[in-house]
């Protein structure tokens, strides 16, 4: 056994990998326990684990691993529970700072596996990866070496902790161990689209075997074991594993073997979106002169991907990739794809104040880690609603994973516009809407009732996963293009992007929408202006009286409600997920309190307009919705409840 560093206990040796040992247990004198054959548990104080070393250079890449000298054993550790570590809609979310504190990370995580069955711990194999932000290699450490201590049998790690949210769940669903074994489910390292670094923020979330977030009786369980914890299990002995070499790394414990294999973050992601586009289609249309392509990863996870997927598979120039590298504070900016955050992309496709270039003809991005996307035409935006609306209505036709139809479903989260239900209704299917969060359209793929689905906070996807997947949703786009070109390349002018969306709300009508969102805002403001909205829903009389003194132009509301949702799939039932006020006119204002923020608390506003008069769907969309923005920003008091006179930001 080779061990970088010193092998003391306050200061974990550092594996690196070299080819395996056909021994696989001997004893090592200088550790003590480490004859025993027997599960041993040490009962220690309750100071912090170990902080891991930084991570070695890798000596042999694609070697095989092995510290079978090494009989690790099993401390269980005291500890007081922490409040407020309660999952939200997609997993825990502090800052930095915060799961830095003594236990903290530990807490959580043997929280999560006191909540699952035995079966899904005992001798599992479980992924433990994320967007690469700071903090998320010293996770990867604390987390295998409780896994060990927990009786897990192996952990996948992407090489140097780097896996997208999607990559994730098609890993759970797709890869098989050389000893036919798959994950049983998965801890994803990310906080998504916010910032990350050592003052930002981090977060931890499990997925199911299904691929897909936690259901809501887990995660409650989750959280109700936060509240109680008094003690977790960790192999504070077992060094670290170097994970920026890709290679399997043997252990013996007390329960028998434990292995660390770390493996290529990109190869099993592309071999499934193989399997689903036509990738020869698409390289034709990258091929083409008057075609040009941009995108931008927002050095999040989707930079592990990028250049594998569309320069080396698909034939893209390199320069068309956009901030690529990933990092661990995402350079220094907000990894979330909109008009906002996105600024050198937006710049780039002309929509930007100091555009001077020729735009290309189709731009995207993704967030930190990678589930989320922007589609944007040249100096023309597309909206997540639209998006999903448009893929889901050429989808049949132009992706061959779809060619034998849809499975009779489309779905879409509560807040996001309508614009999928008219396609749904047109093309004869069944359609769902469910509160915010995947794990909901997760549910309905697994019992084969849901083939595309989409939320307006920019999360596209299908059921060849269980997480929204945003290079899926690129693909998918250029998918589309090259279905619409494919008689056309040598032609004097490509379909465009904004030709698709200006024939689509020619046929469907368009769906006028926007979302203010206001970040970090006291909470208890935020609580008592949601209660004051409910409170205002028990007369729509007088809800119209105050609105028709703002504007007097907008239609009369004919129903409001707090939605709540009932799982056609399991019965369970979804309260408070959002404020609702529905007009006659098929517009709708939406009042929500996010769970993605990581302090404080963020409210949501979203802003819908139909409009089926295809000689009125070319307005611009500030002009359209202007008269609804203003009911809903005078209507909810949202300056005197928050102070903020204007938001955070508009999508």
């Amino acid at each position: 056994m080779i061990l970088l560093g010193s092998s003391s206990p306050s200061t974990p040796a550092i594996i690196a990998p070299r080819p395996r040992r056909l021994r696989h247990r001997t004893t090592t004198p200088s550790l003590p326990h480490s004859r025993s054959p027997h599960r041993h548990l040490v009962l220690a104080s309750s100071s912090p684990a170990p902080t891991p070393r930084p991570l070695a250079r890798a000596h042999r890449p694609g070697a095989v691993a092995t510290a079978a000298e090494m009989v690790f054993s099993v401390t269980k550790k005291e500890t007081k529970p922490y409040e407020g570590q309660k999952p939200g809609t997609s997993g825990l979310r502090k800052k930095v700072t915060v799961f830095q504190q003594p236990h903290y990370l530990a807490n959580f995580v043997q929280s999560t596996f006191n909540a699952l069955p035995a079966d899904q711990v005992k001798g599992a194999t479980i992924v433990v990866s994320g967007d690469g932000r700071y903090f998320s290699k010293d996770a990867v450490q604390i987390i295998a070496k409780m896994a060990a201590a927990n009786g897990v049998r192996r952990v996948w790690v992407g090489q140097d902790s780097l896996l997208s949210t999607p990559a994730v769940s098609a890993i759970i669903r797709e890869r098989i161990s050389a000893d036919g074994a798959k994950a049983t489910g998965a801890f994803i390292l990310t906080a998504s689209h916010n910032p990350g670094g050592p003052t930002e923020d981090f977060g931890i979330k499990y997925n199911m075997g299904n691929g897909g977030p936690a259901p809501e009786s887990v995660t409650d369980k989750i959280f109700s074991n936060t509240k109680t914890i008094t003690e977790y299990l960790i192999a504070e002995d077992l060094p670290n594993v170097d994970i920026s070499v890709i290679g399997v790394t043997s252990f013996t414990g007390p329960e028998g073997p434990f292995d660390v294999d770390v493996f290529d973050s990109a190869t099993d992601y592309i071999k499934l979106m193989k399997t689903i586009f036509d990738f020869e289609s698409i390289k034709k249309l990258l091929a083409s002169p008057k075609f040009s392509f941009c995108f931008d990863g927002l050095h999040g996870v989707a930079g592990a991907y990028a250049k594998r997927m569309f320069v080396d598979e698909l034939g893209a120039s390199e320069s068309s990739l956009l901030n690529c590298v990933p990092k661990e504070d995402f350079g220094g900016g907000h990894p979330d794809p909109n008009l906002t955050y996105a600024k050198e992309l937006v710049d780039r496709m002309g929509l930007g104040k100091t555009s001077n270039v020729e735009p290309p003809e189709f731009g995207a991005a993704a967030d930190g880690d990678a589930d989320r996307n922007m589609v944007l035409g040249k100096r023309f935006f597309v909206t997540p609603s639209d998006s999903v609306a448009i893929i889901a209505a050429n989808a049949v036709q132009s992706i061959p994973y779809f060619a034998s139809g849809l499975k009779g479903v489309a779905s879409r989260s509560m807040p996001t516009s309508a614009a999928l239900d008219v396609v749904a209704k047109n093309l004869n299917l069944k359609f769902f809407e469910v509160p915010t969060g995947w794990k909901f359209f997760g549910n309905l793929m697994d019992a084969g009732m849901c083939s595309v689905c989409g939320e307006e906070s920019f999360g596209t996807g299908s059921d060849h996963i269980r997480e929204k997947d945003g290079i899926w949703a690129v693909l998918a786009w250029l998918s589309i293009l090259a279905y619409k070109n494919k008689d056309n390349l040598g032609g004097d002018k490509l379909v465009t992007v904004e030709d698709i969306v200006l024939q689509h709300w020619a046929t469907y009508g368009r769906h006028y929408y926007t979302r203010y969102d206001y970040e970090n805002v006291d909470a208890e403001a935020a609580k008592e202006l949601m209660a004051n909205l409910v409170k205002m829903q028990s007369s729509l009389s007088d809800v119209n009286k105050s609105i028709k003194e703002i504007q007097p132009t907008v239609a009369d509301v004919v129903s409001a409600d707090e939605f709540e949702y009932k799982d056609p799939v399991d019965g369970s039932v979804s309260k408070h997920q959002g404020i609702r006020y529905l007009f006659g006119d098929g517009s709708r204002l939406v009042f929500r309190l996010s769970g993605t923020g990581s302090v404080g608390a963020t409210i949501r506003i979203y802003i819908e307009q139909y409009e089926k008069d295809s000689s009125k769907t070319g307005r611009a969309s500030s002009d359209a919705l202007s008269p609804l923005v203003d009911v809903a920003l005078k209507f909810s008091k949202i300056k005197e409840y928050t102070g903020r006179s204007a938001p955070t930001v508009i999508t």
